[in-house]
């Protein structure tokens, strides 16, 4: 970081925040003092405690939400015959897993553009690039806000498309009483650094649908037969038929899969913070209601984040954009030089991976190109202090009042 160029204090204010609790200490002691890593009491107890805060019979706990995503696609492809090269909806705002995944399941992704007020897949733009050979929309919930489901829905149930939703960055909030990953197929949620649930490496899947569940679990590991999926499924088997049929099948693999299982140690680590969520969640609120008040003076510099009343908002991060052309970049710079970290918003189409595949789509995209040009994002964690957001206040306040200024 450079130093402030103010003579100011530079604090350091990041985008996400770790604390682990007496309560996660004591778990991860429990885990090694178990002498078992694999899956187990820890990782049972937080799928069983995800799923039912999130209204949904089955949650699976693996190595990341990228996996998760991918495992959940493959899942969908093989249960309802998905060929290659059929073709996935995909916002075309999101981190570049939640389309990577669509290649590589050997799939296309077909880019939707988005609401330029919540920054997520907007309905009204899916059936416009719809063909015969959709199978199934990625709505993503991005930066804690849930999409607007009910006409994604509507769409799905209309062309029998499947709905896999990618929830990474957002747990713990409901849209119209349902609870966010309730509403597809499948949905995908993570545990990565940064995010609202922070374990290293995790990431969930949920579903209603037993056999999605099964098949998930199988393909997390190595496509294994569903009948020894853990080291205690041949436990206490007191029938005869049953012991002759679990080791007759035990090493049996009936579909490609992947290495995808978690340890018992990040499960531990998962489930403790999913216990202590509704402290993260009041204060990021609180954070949130506080910028959201003190920045409201910049409204005409800054596009601040949407509220729908329809649904909450976790605030896994604060997301904003700057409304003048040319005025994001000398700001980002004002920001990182006083040791407030931020990130560009989640360009997908212009990133040279994606400019290689597809070409310069940018222009089909008007609102997604905006927002690349435009949009950023700065922490809202339930880490910062009143003093860390009245000093993000005040660079916002220091950088606008000198461009006002400078205009003057």
């Amino acid at each position: 970081m450079n130093k402030v160029d103010d003579g100011g204090a530079v604090r350091r204010i990041g985008l996400g925040h770790l604390e682990i609790s007496e309560r996660a200490r004591r778990y991860t002691h429990a885990v090694l003092d178990s002498n078992r890593l694999t899956y187990g009491t820890y990782t049972r107890r937080l799928e069983e405690a995800f799923a039912r805060e999130h209204g949904c019979r089955h949650a699976i706990f693996c190595n990341s939400g990228t996996s998760a995503l991918q495992v959940a696609l493959a899942c969908l492809k093989e249960q309802y015959d998905f060929s290659d090269g059929d073709e996935i909806l995909v916002p075309a705002i999101t981190f570049v897993a939640t389309s990577n995944i669509v290649l590589q399941n050997q799939l296309t992704p077909v880019f939707v553009d988005v609401d330029p007020r919540t920054y997520n897949l907007d309905p009204a733009q899916i059936e416009r690039r719809m063909t015969h050979r959709t199978r199934a929309i990625i709505p993503v919930h991005l930066c804690g806000l849930i999409c607007d489901m009910d006409p994604i829905l509507d769409i799905a149930k209309k062309k029998k498309l499947h709905v896999l939703e990618d929830s990474a960055q957002t747990m713990f909030v409901a849209y119209k009483g349902r609870p966010a990953g309730s509403m597809g197929d499948l949905a995908c949620f993570s545990t990565y650094a940064a995010h609202l649930l922070v374990s290293g490496v995790g990431g969930l899947i949920t579903t209603n649908d037993p056999k999605s569940a099964e098949i998930c679990r199988s393909l997390i590991a190595h496509g294994r037969d569903s009948i020894y999926l853990s080291i205690d499924d041949d436990d206490n088997l007191d029938e005869d038929d049953r012991m002759a049929a679990m080791i007759e099948r035990r090493f049996s693999f009936v579909r490609l899969g992947y290495s995808y299982r978690a340890t018992e140690i990040e499960a531990a680590i998962a489930l403790a913070q999913l216990e202590e969520r509704e402290a993260m969640m009041q204060r990021r609120r609180q954070n949130a209601e506080y910028l959201l008040r003190h920045l409201k003076g910049f409204e005409d510099h800054l596009q601040l984040p949407y509220l729908p009343d329809d649904r909450g908002h976790a605030f896994m991060m604060f997301p904003l954009m700057a409304t003048g052309d040319g005025v994001r970049t000398p700001l980002l710079m004002h920001l990182e030089a006083r040791g407030i970290e931020t990130r560009p918003f989640f360009p997908l189409l212009s990133q040279p991976v994606y400019q290689k595949l597809f070409g310069n789509l940018g222009a089909q995209y008007p609102v997604a190109q905006s927002i690349e040009q435009r949009g950023f994002y700065v922490g809202c964690h339930q880490g910062l202090t009143q003093e860390d957001l009245d000093y993000v206040i005040e660079a916002f306040t220091t950088f606008f009042e000198r461009g006002s200024q400078a205009s003057g």
